[in-house]
Formats: structure tokens, C-alpha cells, sequence
């Protein structure tokens, strides 16, 4: 059952742009208001389904675990198979409070090392401890999740993040696993434009130099500190 929150409407009524465009290498690109941005998750329905249908996260979801939010709808239909993988069968589109989610990117620490930003692998090790999120950067996905040469954010919350985001920083959940169902029907029907025409309209994060400048590999500055 689809939440009847803003996600629901700013699904329906965005249409990906399907011009192929040249974007940085690292780059957060999500759907988002001046408010709120969404973020993708997959569940075993008994957590995705009341999720859902009351708007919030149900007591059954584990806030002492990491959780990973993906900004790009694509990159998580690659890692949920369009919602086919065994306990990934719920699509949420999770719209989240942008104060949260620049906070957890203020505060986050990459998963991997990386010579440009650490000054050593002790030092790394030291804040990946310390720090209440992480980012990842993978290969973002096609329409036939092949790679592409840019990069998607994941960002992961553990401790007072995941339970802020999970209590305080959530406006609304929508179940978007019919959605994915339509879009991967028109892929395997051929239908790239259709299908294309169906996606969240993902447009540049604001504010991306401040909030990646920590977790950025390849030259970023260090965090003070």
C-alpha cells in the first residue's frame, strides 16, 4: 500500500530526463525538495509493508544496526534486483529531512581507506570508529544496471544517526515496489524510453562542495581535527 505522502506525488509527477549528460565523477544526485531529499531502501515486507502504511519505521527495525540509504533510485534497483532478491521484495522511498541527511554527511567518514584524504591507515581506522556514518561511492547504473563511469552515493547510519533518521528525521515512506515493477517490465519489453519516462527526476544535490569535501577520494581536503 503506497503512502499518500509528497514522495508518492513527486513520483508521479517527475519524469526523468533522459538526455544522457556528462556529471562528475563523484556526485550526489537525488530527488528533493527545499525541505526533505529521498532515499531508497529494500525490505522483507514485514518491515517494509507496516513501514509503509504507518509512515514510520515499526519497532521490529533494528536502530543499534547500520542501515544504508541509497539517494539513486537505479543503484538500488541494482542492488535489490527491481525488488526480486529475498528480503528485498519492499521498495521504500524514504523522504528524509535534508538537515539529517547533510548532518550525516557532515559526519561521515569514507568506508575505505584513501591516501588523499587520511593522512594513515591508524588515523582512517580511528575515525571510521568514532564517526556515526560512512560513504561509499559505487558505480552508478543504467536502466539495464550496466556500470557507469560516474559514481553513486550510499551512506551509511550506525548509532545516533540510524536512530535519529529512523525517529526524527523521516517525513515520509512510500512503497515504491509497484513502480519498480512497471519500470523493469518496460526494460524487458525494450521500452528503455518508457521506462525512462517512469524514473524519479534525480537532480544535483545542493550544496555538494561543503558537505563531500571529508569523503571525497582523490584530493579532498581533510577534516579539521
Amino acid at each position: 500500500m503506497e503512502h499518500p505522502g509528497r514522495v508518492a506525488e513527486q513520483l508521479n509527477d517527475h519524469r526523468a530526463d533522459a538526455r544522457t549528460v556528462e556529471v562528475p565523477k563523484h556526485h550526489v544526485r537525488a530527488l528533493h525538495t527545499e525541505s526533505t531529499v529521498t532515499v531508497y531502501q529494500a525490505y522483507t515486507p514485514s518491515i517494509g509493508l507496516p513501514a509503509a502504511r504507518d509512515g514510520r519505521f515499526p519497532a521490529a527495525w533494528k536502530r543499534d544496526r547500520m542501515t544504508w540509504i541509497k539517494p539513486s533510485f537505479l543503484w538500488m534497483m541494482y542492488r535489490c534486483g527491481w525488488g526480486t532478491k529475498e528480503g528485498q521484495e519492499t521498495v521504500l522511498a524514504v523522504e528524509m529531512s535534508r538537515a539529517g541527511f547533510d548532518w550525516a554527511l557532515r559526519h561521515a567518514c569514507l568506508s575505505s581507506y584513501e591516501r588523499t584524504v587520511h593522512p594513515d591507515q591508524a588515523s582512517w581506522k580511528r575515525e571510521l570508529r568514532q564517526s556515526p556514518a560512512r560513504v561509499q561511492w559505487d558505480p552508478e547504473r543504467d536502466l539495464r544496471l550496466r556500470p557507469q563511469p560516474h559514481r553513486s552515493l550510499q551512506l551509511g547510519l550506525a548509532g545516533p544517526a540510524a536512530r535519529r533518521y529512523a525517529d526524527e528525521w523521516t517525513v515520509s515512506i512510500t512503497d515504491v515496489t509497484p513502480l519498480a515493477h512497471r519500470i523493469h517490465a518496460l526494460v524487458r519489453a525494450g521500452d528503455d524510453e518508457g521506462a525512462a519516462a517512469l524514473l524519479p527526476r534525480e537532480r544535483p544535490y545542493p550544496g555538494q562542495d561543503g558537505l563531500l569535501s571529508a569523503v571525497l577520494p582523490g584530493g579532498a581536503s581533510r577534516r579539521d581535527g
